[in-house]
């Protein structure tokens, strides 16, 4: 605890009723997360398996389990701590069959998800050129997000290809339940279901969660908003953590008034603004909080450091995407030449096709550099292929699934074939 500053100590010692941490940039959240579930154990407000954390990514998910692990020991291996989707396939895999589902259902990702929608696009008799599956699931996906079934999509979305998309989400659904199957969104819109539905569930898990933690709260969606609500409907011990400043995903669903809004959902909420920051220099700071400050809602807040203030930022207008390239490099090799281990040199782009030339300038100037990134394991084709026999072999209903392996490897089965199967 005495890593910690006074704001932090606010924040990891208040216990008792609704918290909301507005964490700037780089001012230690993960710290204060991670000492309070720690904090609420050892002074035995509750026990580790009543403790619920959730994030936004697997990778943050393992950061804090292996912080808490520090500081509490084994027993952190008892607390909740993952994604919201794991979170909800957890509670899924014990009470599907309460929505007709079998516990060993397959969860589809992005690809099964628009293989399933073009299938049903033609099965309707409708032209996957014209009505693009990509795009459909997107709109479904979307609907999902804010607990929109098919039918509430149909009557409050309107025009011809919101009334086909509305029909080709009728029939996914009814697809996804042949095939014992739920998409990600799914996970989420169905454990909202089970616990409006069924009163057992809803209050077995508002009992058992004392103190339940969400990560990066102005990131959530409103099928996330209202999964959390329920869960803290019992205890009220409801802490989240995020900085509206750092909000995003607005694209894929993300709602900036779940976080703006805190105080008027818990009306006795504490509210602790984290402003120290660990990360950057005061000049970096300064220009940071100059540009959020413009924005019109938002919680004030003005980030600062105890360090120096750094050298002045300066911005580089180049003509093309090679003149970019020179110049980057070419700092990169005055950094090199001036002692800076080039483990140390960091280079950033917005997309993956500005690479190209930047990797063409490293090249041709012999500077040694490594790509971070890449397909992802569960991403590779092999990984998938071996995952999809995996999933047919459990659940036989997995329709999906058995298309993309049933001819992997080569068995000289066309479509028509593999159609009549």
């Amino acid at each position: 605890m005495e890593s910690l500053n006074p704001t932090q100590l606010d924040a990891v010692e208040y216990t008792e009723g609704p918290l909301l941490i507005l964490a700037g940039a780089g001012s230690g959240k993960t710290r204060v997360l991670t000492h309070r579930v720690a904090y609420l154990i050892d002074q035995g407000l509750a026990a580790p398996e009543e403790v619920l954390a959730i994030t936004f990514t697997n990778k943050a998910a393992r950061e804090m389990k292996d912080r808490v692990a520090l500081l509490v020991g084994p027993d952190s291996k008892k607390m909740w701590v993952s994604t919201f989707h794991a979170f909800c396939a957890r509670i899924l895999r014990v009470h599907a069959e309460k929505l007709g589902y079998k516990r060993e259902f397959t969860i589809y990702d992005g690809a099964d998800q628009v293989r399933l929608v073009k299938r049903c696009i033609v099965e309707l008799g409708k032209d996957p050129k014209r009505f693009n599956p990509r795009s459909f699931q997107a709109q479904i996906s979307s609907a999902k997000n804010v607990l929109m079934a098919p039918d509430d999509f149909l009557r409050n979305t309107e025009g011809y290809i919101a009334e086909n998309v509305a029909e080709v989400y009728d029939l996914y659904q009814r697809r996804l339940y042949e095939n014992n199957a739920m998409d990600f969104d799914d996970l989420i819109m169905q454990t909202v279901a089970l616990l409006e539905l069924f009163p057992e569930v809803r209050e077995r898990y508002q009992t058992r969660f004392k103190y339940i933690h969400v990560d990066e709260y102005q990131d959530t969606n409103h099928a996330q908003y209202r999964l959390v609500n329920i869960l803290a409907a019992g205890h009220r011990n409801l802490c989240v953590v995020g900085d509206d400043d750092q909000s995003v995903y607005s694209w894929r669903g993300a709602d900036i008034r779940n976080i703006l809004d805190f105080e008027r959902d818990y009306p006795e909420a504490k509210v602790v603004k984290l402003e120290q920051n660990y990360r950057s220099t005061q000049t970096i700071l300064d220009a940071a909080n100059a540009v959020v400050a413009n924005n019109a809602s938002r919680k004030a807040k003005a980030l600062w450091t105890a360090g120096g203030e750094g050298e002045r930022i300066r911005v580089f207008a180049a003509s093309d995407e090679y003149a970019e390239a020179r110049f980057v490099v070419s700092e990169v090799e005055r950094l090199i030449d001036g002692g800076t281990s080039p483990r140390d040199i960091s280079v950033f782009y917005r997309t993956n096709a500005q690479s190209r030339a930047l990797e063409d300038v490293l090249v041709r100037e012999g500077v040694p550099y490594q790509v971070v990134g890449g397909v992802r394991f569960y991403e590779r084709a092999e990984i998938k292929d071996a995952m999809a026999y995996l999933s047919v072999i459990s659940n036989p209903d997995d329709s999906v699934s058995l298309e993309r392996i049933i001819n992997v490897p080569k068995r000289g089965l066309g479509n028509t074939s593999v159609a009549k199967l």
